[in-house]
């Protein structure tokens, strides 16, 4: 099988960091409360579901390609885990970045396509205190963020090690990243991936840009401690550190 370049897998990353914030940002934005009274809409159920769905299907399209991050805690977390090389990380940041606020201006467009829309405080950013769905603390909102982060990170890490059943990565990953948003979304709109939370908190506005360092913070901490404590925990396959993180299970 040919290797993917570093293009590659860039462009993989950055279509599929656009797909993630487009289709869960934009659910929660367009479905999850169309009418505005909650009589009709997909509501935190629906949006947990998209997100889910677009790492999913993510994954198993670019899994193989890039390894499927469309996250920067997660690219960390697989550095240290040494499933990715360091080299490649300042650059999956990149594109995992600008492919989010691509998407969040798409949704932003689109958005302005219905009367009255007003972006301020309705572009599915994420906060604390004010800015959490229910008034959630700083500190509530940075243990769950890095709790949820942490424990996907080791569902990640498993899912695609060696020695995982085959063809189920995408599978355990999108349902994973669907229950963390049904406990989260009304703690702090859910993060747990600092590109979704850069790529509509500028359109948002309303206090998002100031509280969008938490939502890099506590992420980057969950991962770089699952990624530390996984080789630890559970034994270190024989990878080659400088091999790119590849979906070993979507390979059977």
């Amino acid at each position: 099988m040919t290797t993917p370049t570093m293009t590659h897998r860039l462009a993989a990353e950055f279509i599929g960091t656009f797909w993630l914030v487009l289709g869960g940002c934009g659910a929660a934005v367009f479905a999850a409360n169309p009418a505005g009274d909650y009589s009709v809409g997909i509501g935190y159920l629906g949006v947990s579901l998209a997100f889910g769905l677009t790492v999913l299907t993510g994954v198993y399209a670019f899994g193989t390609i890039s390894g499927g991050h469309f996250n920067p805690a997660v690219t960390l977390g697989a550095a240290i885990a040494k499933r990715v090389e360091w080299a490649a990380v300042p650059r999956y940041w990149a594109v995992q970045i600008v492919g989010g606020l691509l998407a969040g201006l798409t949704i932003l467009v689109i958005a302005k396509g219905r009367p009255l829309f007003n972006a301020s405080g309705n572009m599915a950013a994420n906060g604390y205190g004010a800015n959490s769905p229910h008034g959630y603390s700083l500190l509530a909102v940075l243990i769950v963020e890095v709790l949820l982060t942490f424990i996907f990170l080791l569902v990640i890490l498993g899912s695609t090690d060696d020695r995982a059943p085959k063809g189920f990565a995408g599978l355990s990953i999108g349902l994973t990243l669907t229950l963390i948003h049904l406990i989260s979304i009304p703690i702090s709109n859910t993060s747990v991936n600092p590109a979704r939370s850069t790529g509509v908190a500028f359109f948002n506005g309303a206090g998002a840009p100031a509280q969008l360092w938490a939502f890099w913070l506590a992420p980057l901490v969950g991962a770089a401690l699952a990624g530390a404590l996984y080789p630890l925990l559970f034994g270190r396959t024989d990878e080659l550190a400088d091999r790119p993180v590849r979906d070993t299970a979507l390979e059977g």
